[in-house]
């Protein structure tokens, strides 16, 4: 299957016309990075797919459609998530974080957040002041791979045992999610089509779309960042007392950022107002996490009735993994990329994909669905909720197949896909977006600002 064809399958699943699907412009085949999986296909599909969908709401509006043109290596590149500030390029991964072998397997921690580290280490009756690596290597070579997932799970940790795929599909959360499609767009509530502000032919395909991005680590601020560089007005809400990672400056570009909390009265007031004048609201807590706070689908969509949610999960809603943490990296361990790819590269050790391939094409999942549901809104009405997670795109990606010798090449060079710009973290060096559109180019109009930069008030 190539990526044409990949696409295509997307576009279908969200009901969108086929009279769209020959404006796409796809080039370059797998592989592009060193990976046995269809890593590429897998970026330049959903970039694509996002783009697409975005011009298809602009044609709707009444502009006509334009060509979207997306390079594999490009797509790949920018999928890796690569950016420098002031010439600094960041380690994204604390010194615990990564894979531990155990007395029976494996076990991947992540710790890039100080109380996810914290309390992976006393769980390994290690103290946290003191400890080091080689500390935390020892203490897991005690552990039961499975018996430490669970423990930490149990405590709300992120951690997950390596699995085989065999092994994966063996468990009840990989068979509750066998016979779910790779994202759902669902009808919740009824409305009369939102209005949008007429469009030109030299705006933008989401200009006038007022984005709320409540989403924190990579997929869901990827997927915001790609509505952004699409048009729209995203404005990303963060509470002022949760920590964020240095991502947040490459995928801050495009967007307002304003601070609200939502545990106080006055933080649900500010997004109760937001939601007021929002076409999309866009979240990436835990299954419920958001309803508990009042800001549910149901809930949202009683506020502002026609508006579209996105909810995004690491391991979906049904199962017995459905309320569990999880990030890219967690999800390839468990269902069984990180012990293929290293089987492929023949040296014992389990191996990561070349880039957080799951957050990013989940990411612009989300940015497709968001601007298909619109589409669909437009056109019928209704409130809506689209529902995306890691592990299905992890599903997804193993339909597309293996790449024979994919590991056998050297990861290219991004230096010809880099640009720089201002930012309010420094200057900022990272890729620039790959869906090059024929009449309207994607840009990113703001630059990226540290959270808390603007006040939370939609731009007149």
């Amino acid at each position: 299957m190539d990526s044409n064809e990949i696409l295509a399958a997307i576009w279908r699943q969200a009901g969108l016309p086929e009279e769209a699907l020959p404006f796409a412009r796809l080039t370059g085949a797998d592989p592009v990075l060193p990976s046995s999986f269809a890593v590429g296909a897998a970026a330049q599909s959903t970039i694509a797919a996002a783009a697409l969908a975005a011009c298809e709401l602009a044609h709707a509006r009444g502009v006509p459609r334009q060509d979207v043109s997306v390079d594999m290596l490009h797509a790949a590149l920018e999928c890796t998530g690569w950016f420098s500030l002031d010439g600094h390029v960041a380690d994204i991964w604390d010194k615990f974080s990564g894979l531990y072998p155990c007395a029976d397997g494996w076990v991947r921690v992540h710790a890039n957040f100080a109380h996810h580290r914290d309390g992976a280490l006393r769980l390994m009756k290690l103290d946290p002041a003191t400890a080091t690596r080689a500390d935390a290597e020892a203490a897991m070579a005690t552990w039961k791979a499975r018996d430490f997932e669970d423990a930490a799970a149990a405590q709300g940790l992120v951690v997950t045992a390596l699995r085989s795929f065999d092994e994966w599909d063996a468990t009840p959360q990989a068979q509750a999610l066998a016979t779910q499609p790779l994202f759902t767009i669902e009808r919740i509530g009824d409305a009369a089509p939102l209005p949008l502000p007429a469009l030109n032919e030299d705006q933008r395909p989401l200009s006038g779309v007022r984005v709320l991005d409540l989403t924190r680590i990579l997929a869901g601020p990827v997927g915001g960042k790609a509505l952004a560089v699409y048009g729209a007005d995203v404005m990303l809400i963060n509470s002022p007392k949760l920590p964020n990672i240095e991502a947040i400056a490459d995928t801050s570009r495009g967007k307002l950022s304003a601070h609200a909390d939502l545990r106080t009265d006055e933080g649900r007031a500010t997004l109760h107002e937001l939601i007021a004048d929002a076409h999309v609201f866009v979240q990436g807590y835990r299954p419920g996490g958001m309803a508990a706070l009042g800001f549910g689908p149901r809930e949202v969509s009683a506020l502002r009735p026609g508006i579209v949610c996105v909810s995004l999960t690491a391991y979906g809603t049904q199962g017995p993994w459905a309320q569990r943490r999880g990030f890219d990296s967690l999800v390839q361990t468990a269902t069984g990329f990180n012990d293929a790819e290293g089987k492929a590269a023949g040296d014992g050790k389990p191996r990561a994909l070349p880039m957080q391939i799951l957050d990013e094409a989940t990411g612009y999942l989300m940015a497709f669905g968001a601007a298909a549901a619109l589409w669909r809104q437009q056109r019928e009405g209704g409130s809506w909720h689209v529902q995306v997670s890691l592990a299905q795109t992890g599903r997804w990606l193993r339909s597309l197949g293996r790449v024979a010798d994919g590991l056998d090449i050297a990861k290219p060079s991004s230096t010809p896909y880099v640009e720089t710009s201002k930012s309010g973290f420094g200057e900022l060096a990272a890729l620039r977006h790959s869906a090059q559109l024929s009449r309207t180019p994607a840009a990113y109009a703001r630059p990226s600002v540290p959270p808390g930069t603007d006040a939370p008030v939609w731009p007149v």
